[in-house]
């Protein structure tokens, strides 16, 4: 489990006043609904059927049992007494008050926790294997490298208006659990001849309406380069992305209308000015990251435990959710298990607060105080020892937890649908429940064996069903509800996209090429949330060493100052409506930062010295 640091949890308090601010601005009517969507969608917060929703941030789905209780408190107190947890691992809030978020966020920050850039069109949660770091088939712990993307991509000052949102999952085992391959950005962990670590990098896969496997544009990228590399892949995404239509605008469509091969040279060039540079990773930095986790301290125990053999060997219904539920664990004498959120009749992902406190309190007694949740919409009890399975299996049903159809159909990944989501073409929640009562016959799935069961309610996919092995899509015809059936799909490292089938049943300017440069250059920004003047900036500054005035004008509002500064902008001309004396103020938003930009470079350069960068 990463504890923060005092930087670390500066910075979501900051964010915290910043948001509260933020409302308090446009309940006060001093910004506009159009103003106000994307800095509440960068704080995770939206406007759903009934309510608004509040999406939490859960990096890389590490959660530890306080923060589960935390997670229970917000529920009892703000919701109606449950959480949803989602496919990017994170946990949603179904029905918060607009004017209490700023509240759940500040108990949030307490626990080390925020709902930072889980919307909008910025860089989205960082995912991974959920059993990252105790599987036996792992290469490469991949947790340090999860926080090190985490910490990059946190309130980075170039990256938080692209084209469209942007997903990145790391891999660090043979088998691919963190489904890399349908990822903005998928990144496998791996050793060299030498045994050094990188990642081969694959980009532009996705599901949503025009799913596509994505492709390696490089097999090894040293882990020394990993972040400048991704800088130059999100810095071609950033100019080069669409923005007129936004169904093109993910960077899957870009590799696409590109070609992999074109794409994958435009990054090369790009990174050719940023390869060994501000940015570059060093092995204090690596150290330091790697320092924050606690390690569990794990006990000298035998590969196998009589107690738990003879339970299994006696009680059936015992032996029938170990097959199921319980994973094997690299260190002897211990195993992960899978808690199913899908027992019949419960939207899959939901957890009461009752639940949550449960689990928190079996996590301490049973996991190091530590669990995950994983994409399938389940929760994990990494580090249990196999003497205590038979306890924590009585304990888990004393809960209604302990279903063991891990996997099987009934354990579906199904979005909340039209029942919640204002986007839904059709309703999801309630055609799980009905395909898990029909099914709802344990010898009879047994006698099935796998079976990825995924539903979506519309074409954003949020249900994953191309890649199940029978999806279902909710479509929209003359405003009534359609279902798309497709089968044949699967995750892993031989992905691929289901097919759909028969009917359905009852859908830039480039600054490279400047010359001489003026004394002054103004950045038009069409629309507040267009991210590519950002790149413009930095490429003025940082490459073609423009040292004149740098100017901002357009649609500029006093939320994107800071990171307008930070990319090298250092005139403002704000829209008409802003209040010149209250945008001073945005410059003091964050006292300290992550990753370069214009300003300074990065943190751990300032830890440790920029002449490591030469290592």
């Amino acid at each position: 489990m990463y504890i923060y640091d005092s930087i670390d949890q500066r910075l979501i308090n900051e964010r915290v006043a910043q948001f509260s601010d933020q409302t308090r601005r446009f309940l006060d009517g001093k910004l506009s609904e159009d103003e106000f969507r994307p800095l509440r969608l960068r704080n995770g917060l939206y406007l759903q059927r009934h309510a608004p929703m509040l999406r939490v941030a859960i990096p890389y789905g590490l959660l530890s049992s306080n923060q589960l209780r935390k997670l229970a408190h917000i529920a009892r107190a703000y919701d109606r007494g449950y959480g949803h947890f989602s496919t990017r691992q994170n946990i949603q809030f179904n029905w918060p008050r607009l004017e209490q978020v700023p509240a759940i966020l500040g108990e949030l920050a307490e626990v080390q926790m925020h709902a930072i850039q889980t919307s909008g069109n910025g860089i989205r949660n960082v995912t991974t294997d959920q059993f990252a770091g105790v599987a036996p088939d792992e290469i490469v712990n991949p947790f340090v490298w999860c926080e090190l993307v985490r910490q990059w991509s946190t309130l980075h000052p170039e990256f938080g208006y692209l084209p469209r949102k942007f997903k990145i999952a790391i891999n660090g085992a043979s088998e691919d659990r963190a489904a890399t391959k349908v990822h903005d950005v998928g990144l496998h962990a791996l050793r060299n001849v030498n045994g050094d670590v990188g990642f081969r990098v694959l980009v532009g896969g996705g599901l949503g309406r025009t799913p596509i496997i994505g492709h390696v544009i490089r097999e090894f990228v040293h882990w020394r380069d990993l972040l400048t590399y991704l800088d130059a892949v999100l810095r071609v995404y950033n100019r080069y992305g669409r923005r007129d239509n936004k169904y093109k605008a993910r960077i899957k469509i870009l590799v696409k209308e590109l070609t992999p091969a074109r794409f994958t040279d435009e990054v090369g060039a790009e990174w050719a000015h940023l390869k060994g540079r501000e940015g570059t990773l060093v092995d204090e930095e690596v150290q330091r990251v790697a320092g924050q986790f606690v390690t569990p301290d794990y006990e000298s125990l035998p590969e196998d435990d009589s107690e738990f053999e003879s339970r299994r060997t006696t009680d059936p219904g015992f032996a029938r959710w170990v097959q199921r539920n319980v994973y094997p664990h690299a260190i002897s004498g211990y195993a992960a298990v899978t808690i199913s959120l899908k027992k019949t009749g419960v939207p899959p992902g939901d957890v009461t607060d009752a639940q949550m406190d449960a689990i928190a309190q079996l996590a301490d007694y049973y996991s190091f105080g530590e669990l995950r949740v994983t994409h399938e919409q389940n929760l994990v009890l990494a580090d249990v020892r196999k003497f205590d399975l038979y306890a924590l299996w009585l304990a888990l049903g004393e809960h209604d937890l302990a279903t063991p159809n891990i996997g099987l159909l009934t354990d579906v990944i199904a979005c909340p649908g039209g029942d919640f989501c204002s986007l839904a073409n059709a309703v999801s929640l309630p055609v799980a429940r009905a395909i898990q009562s029909r099914f709802d016959d344990l010898d009879y799935l047994h006698d099935i064996g796998d079976l990825d069961l995924n539903i979506s309610g519309c074409m954003n996919a949020c249900g994953h069903h191309h890649v199940g092995h029978i999806g279902i899509l909710g479509v929209d015809k003359n405003g009534k509800e359609w279902y798309q059936i497709s089968i044949g799909g699967r995750q892993g490292v031989d992905a691929a996209l289901g097919k759909v089938i028969g009917k359905s049943v009852a859908p830039a300017d480039d600054p490279s090429e400047i010359g001489d440069l003026p004394p002054l250059i103004a950045v038009q920004f069409p629309a507040f949330t267009d991210g590519r003047g950002y790149s413009t900036a930095r490429l003025l500054r940082q490459r073609h060493g423009f040292g004149g005035e740098l100017r901002a004008f357009g649609d500029i509002l006093r939320d994107q100052l800071y990171e307008l500064a930070r990319c090298g902008f250092d005139s403002f001309a704000l829209r008409d409506d802003q209040d010149a004396d209250d945008a001073l103020s945005a410059f003091d938003d964050f006292s300290e930062t992550y990753q370069a930009a214009a300003d300074r470079g990065p943190l751990f350069d300032r830890r440790f010295g920029p002449e490591r960068n030469a290592a």
